[in-house]
């Protein structure tokens, strides 16, 4: 190549340029054929390049004439600027165009299944079929190159803050966190199995005790879980842990960083501090423990309201301390029609309610599914609870409290929704604490733990451990962003006897204990230093961050809802002798 020529990018040209001898290479965008003469836009992940073919140079016009999209070129020439009138102002590079003197074709392409360069969004099991097809379009350039630009600020803030990034394995062993583990069998141990690790979480601790102070890692972690939106097989967090802290030092930590990645990356300020919220004030107010503060409709309790009224369900419900009746207000939704009360009753069904009650208000005059039954006294007093005025709804919920306050929850953000009101580009960060350290399985009517069995309980309750269990209060936090959870923390028990007191609250004996965390127990004896830590989603920061409402548009080889990665076809079968060397047979289910 001649000295001087200029190597550059597709997206880096501007009417500075213009004079300059440029070479650059990429794929073909788009064709097209004016008056004789070809124009090609040539992209790589920086942007787009126009390139001109004059039928004057013969031999560089024919070889133009054969390109399609896809194809993958090499071009030099002298850039200019455009004539006046044809500049295209939408891109970088739209100033100036780049007379080709030379076309190298270094690669064809067979016609893709989809158009790269058009803005209509392919079907997603095509996207994921062809995912190489689909990384080249800009929307998904763009994402991942705002990942990049998310994890390096998040690793710079710890790096400022004197962590340090520790790599743990991810063969480990098995260690129960709520979660189905991947197994993989081991051929030099015939009958034995590692783990993938759900998250670092042992390991992390052991790094407390043994001295390093400062915890970090951008950890890929996996869990055998059916896929949804916000969730995959294996994810990525950026994991923390800190020694001798308190819960107050590593929320401030964490809302530290998030701060200074949202300012970094995103150019975008968030509150200092955040709100933070119990989970039974999340619960009571918004029907979530990870609620979407972007707007600002509450659960309304208006059981009061209703007590010694004719309206008999609402009565009699509101003369049991454990039932709701609970009010959401719809702005403007006394202009909804029937059909469109129907539709919400019927949404309202889909997340478990046997039907919805609703009232519309209008001057002097009510309507509704149960408008007839709202007295003059009743209607002020559903006004003054919920702050609705003339020309809003109230939409209700009631029953047990809490199937109540889940469907009305929901249907908050069904309303928000259909309000305009969850808008992609706010982003409403709180926290909340205060989680109970165990739950009762509704399945099997076990006490079990709420988080994982290694959160610390508030200090001073370690007593109702053998009275109340239920009633213990976690030294748990949640980081919540529009009505995601983008990570749980926790302080640790880091006393072993009170550790194994928490697993044998949960059934297990010490010869399970010492099965499968004997090592763990034996690391907590040699002084372990009080410590805690969090672990925030990557794939949900980024999500959240590209406006995105799936996680598999953040990541660039995702799984798809039935958990495969559909391009490679994986999970897939495996050659006989592999098995054999492994010690494994496959068994196959009975016919049904």
């Amino acid at each position: 190549m001649d000295s001087s020529v200029i190597k550059v990018s597709c997206g880096a040209l501007t009417a500075s340029d213009a004079g300059k001898s440029v070479e650059f290479n990429g794929w073909v965008h788009r064709r097209r054929d004016h008056g004789g003469l070809i124009f090609i836009d040539v992209r790589d992940r920086s942007g787009i390049t126009q390139v001109t073919f004059d039928p004057a140079d013969a031999e560089t016009f024919a070889r133009a004439e054969t390109l399609r999209s896809e194809d993958v070129v090499r071009v030099a020439g002298q850039v200019r600027r455009r004539p006046p009138g044809t500049e295209n102002p939408k891109i970088a590079t739209g100033e100036v165009e780049v007379p080709a003197a030379e076309l190298d074709i270094l690669n064809r392409s067979l016609t893709p299944p989809f158009v790269i360069a058009s803005d209509e969004e392919p079907a997603e099991d095509v996207r994921l079929r062809y995912r190489y097809l689909d990384l080249r379009r800009p929307r998904m350039q763009r994402n991942l190159t705002l990942r990049h630009k998310l994890v390096k600020a998040i690793r710079d803030f710890f790096d400022d803050n004197d962590f340090l990034e520790i790599e743990t394995p991810d063969l480990i062993k098995s260690t129960p966190e709520g979660a189905r583990d991947y197994l993989v069998p081991s051929r030099v141990h015939r009958g034995t199995f590692y783990a993938l690790p759900q998250s670092p979480q042992i390991l992390k601790q052991i790094l407390m005790i043994g001295g390093l102070g400062r915890y970090m890692q951008i950890a890929r972690c996996f869990r055998d879980e059916d896929p949804r939106a916000d969730r995959q097989p294996e994810f990525t967090q950026v994991d923390v842990e800190m020694s001798f802290v308190r819960q107050d030092d590593v929320i401030a930590m964490m809302e530290a960083s998030m701060r200074y990645v949202w300012q970094r990356v995103l150019n975008e300020a968030i509150p200092d501090p955040l709100p933070r919220l119990t989970y039974a004030e999340a619960m009571r107010r918004y029907g979530s423990d990870k609620p979407d503060l972007r707007f600002d409709l509450e659960l309304v309790d208006v059981a009061d309201a209703f007590k010694g009224s004719g309206f008999g369900l609402f009565a009699a419900l509101a003369e049991h301390d454990g039932n709701r009746v609970i009010a959401l207000r719809y702005r403007g939704g006394a202009s909804l029609s029937r059909r469109e009360f129907d539709a919400l009753t019927d949404v309202a069904r889909s997340f478990g309610a046997p039907g919805l009650a609703y009232v519309s208000f209008f001057p002097n005059e009510n309507k509704g599914s149960i408008g007839k039954i709202i007295t003059t006294e009743i209607r002020s007093a559903l006004k003054r609870a919920t702050g609705a005025h003339d020309g809003d709804a109230l939409l209700f919920v009631a029953g047990q409290s809490k199937s109540a306050t889940d469907i009305a929850g929901r249907l908050r953000l069904e309303i928000g929704d259909r309000l305009g009101l969850r808008d992609a580009s706010k982003f409403a960060f709180c926290w909340v604490l205060g989680f109970p350290l165990f739950e009762r399985d509704e399945e099997t009517g076990e006490i079990t733990f709420s988080h994982h069995p290694f959160t610390a309980p508030l200090p001073g309750q370690e007593a109702l451990f053998d009275t109340d269990p239920l009633a213990i209060t976690a030294q748990h936090y949640d980081l919540v962003l529009n009505g995601y959870e983008l990570g749980s923390g926790s302080i640790r028990n880091h006393q072993p006897e009170f550790q194994r007191k928490v697993f044998k609250r949960l059934g297990l004996t010490d010869e399970q204990i010492d099965d499968r965390f004997g090592f763990f127990m034996e690391a907590l004896s040699y002084g372990a230093p009080p410590h805690g830590g969090m672990a925030l989603g990557i794939d949900r920061i980024a999500m959240i961050a590209a406006g995105e409402t799936n996680i598999r548009d953040v990541t660039a080889f995702p799984k798809n809802q039935q958990a495969r990665d559909v391009m490679m076809d994986a999970p897939s079968t495996v050659p006989q002798k592999a098995l054999e060397e492994l010690g494994l047979r496959i068994v196959q289910p009975p016919p049904a």
